[in-house]
């Protein structure tokens, strides 16, 4: 870019000096922060990013639970059981259930033995139980075959871990996204800023030379008049460039949750030409994690299916129980102190429509077929979309460099034109702000390409590269006046 070797009067200078002041005071207590150190912050401080984090540490805390069901279960249980009576056991009632008890009741009675009888029920009567009954056992069931169920719930909760995960790297690459919006975004309103000073200096200095040419009676009233609005507005535009500055750093500042206001040292670039598109669209359609998490969901499709179709099969386990108090009744001696079995559970009849349930899991399965296909379309227009964008910029930001230099020697010409009568006030404020609104229309074509070139970095997962294509690149600075 060229620079505009001007003269200044006291006035201009110290003008010049009063905007230096102005601009060292909004950065001279802020921290600054390239953008990679930005970048680091935001993975460190930011909730979204913690949230997802959590997120994965719960999948993966539900995988483990889910290999755990190949464990045996072991409970330990208690219960208290009241009776309406005690259970006792008469020697007439063993009788009657012995072999021939019923003829030896007939036979006591054609004796007459009968009140004898009675007497040996009284004296002879046993408590199998009392009333009150408290017992205690350790009960464990361990599953030998579920017709693939266990293995189907694990392959879901695998998939769900893997989901987890990718999602949190989708989370980061927006952040990574919003951060190169947000940051250059500040980048840019500081040069505005320092374009609207540099256009606010030179209407001043024209001011100042229209004031004198109207004293000398060399130029009309009108003219003095119409540099003053200039310069007038030029004020204005520059207060609210500062304040858009304000808005940028307080957005930057609540990015990297910073408690400080926060600087920018990392400066807009461009390059010569774009990086070719195809490396970006391959690795976008290899690894990019929204593809992921639909493969993630297809594996969880598939294990549903799984888990429904296990639903047919019989289940086998082994069981075991072990009574660890039961009382000191006639029962509790005879009764075993331990058990263990084999059990086999044919389901029949199912009320839960299994049969639905596994027609539904495969329309899971195929509907995630298609928004993968659809994603792809989708990804491939984007990578190719934010690709044209970024050659976009850089045409419109090489294009307006010579624009720029014609518009510096055009305002150039039309001060020395005005000072010497030839020309009016009203061209050299065109020159100036058409220099300062070509100027600007370049800041924005090389914020555009920095914000297409981290989306494509962004989406292609490769944001490590960044520093890379800055160190590679050509930064976007205005140069200073010189007087």
């Amino acid at each position: 870019m060229l620079i505009r070797k001007t003269s200044f009067t006291p006035f201009s200078r110290l003008l010049t000096l009063g905007v230096t002041l102005m601009l060292c005071s909004t950065f001279s207590y802020a921290e600054t922060l390239s953008f990679e150190q930005a970048w680091q912050a935001v993975q460190e401080r930011n909730d979204g990013i913690a949230a997802q984090r959590a997120n994965v540490q719960r999948a993966e805390h539900m995988r483990n639970a889910a290999s755990a069901h190949h464990l045996p279960s072991v409970s330990l249980s208690g219960n208290y059981t009241r009776l309406d009576q005690n259970v006792e056991l008469k020697p007439s009632q063993l009788a009657e259930h012995m072999n021939g008890g019923q003829a030896l009741g007939q036979l006591a009675g054609s004796l007459g033995v009968g009140g004898l009888v009675s007497n040996i029920d009284n004296l002879l009567t046993t408590t199998l139980a009392d009333r009150d009954i408290y017992t205690s056992s350790i009960r464990a069931i361990w599953p030998i075959f579920t017709g693939g169920r266990i293995l189907a719930a694990e392959d879901i909760a695998n998939a769900q871990r893997d989901e987890a995960t990718y999602l949190m790297q989708m989370e980061q690459q927006a952040k990574f996204e919003d951060l190169a919006k947000v940051y250059f975004a500040t980048v840019l309103a500081e040069q505005v800023l320092q374009t609207r000073a540099e256009v606010e200096q030179g209407l001043a200095k024209h001011f100042d030379h229209a004031k004198k040419l109207e004293a000398q009676g060399q130029i009309a009233r009108v003219e003095r008049l119409q540099a003053e609005v200039a310069y007038d507005k030029a004020k204005t535009e520059r207060k609210k460039a500062e304040r858009d500055l304000e808005i940028a750093q307080a957005a930057l500042r609540t990015l990297v949750k910073s408690t400080g206001d926060v600087s920018p040292s990392s400066a807009l670039f461009t390059q010569t030409q774009a990086p070719a598109m195809s490396p970006f669209l391959q690795k976008t359609l290899a690894g990019y994690p929204g593809l992921k998490v639909l493969d993630a969901k297809r594996n969880q499709a598939d294990g549903l299916v799984d888990m429904e179709k296990g639903k047919y099969y019989p289940q086998v386990y082994l069981y075991g129980n072990y009574n660890l108090y039961e009382g000191d009744s006639l029962t509790a001696e005879l009764a075993p102190d331990w058990a263990v079995g084999v059990g086999v559970s044919i389901p029949l009849i199912d009320n839960g429509g299994r049969s639905d349930k596994l027609k539904a899991a495969h329309s899971t399965a195929l509907q995630v077929n298609y928004l993968r296909a659809q994603a792809e379309q989708d990804l491939s227009l984007l990578v190719e979309k934010t690709w044209r964008e970024a050659n976009q910029a850089l045409e419109e930001y090489q294009g307006l460099s010579s624009s720029i230099s014609l518009a510096d020697e055009n305002l150039r010409l039309r001060e020395k034109a005005f000072v010497q009568g030839l020309s009016t006030s009203l061209d050299v404020v065109d020159a100036e702000l058409y220099l300062a609104n070509i100027k600007t229309q370049q800041l924005a074509a090389s914020y555009q390409y920095v914000l297409s070139l981290s989306r494509l970095l962004a989406v292609s997962g490769e944001m490590n590269r960044f520093p890379d294509f800055q160190a590679a690149a050509f930064t976007h600075s205005l140069p200073a006046q010189q007087g």
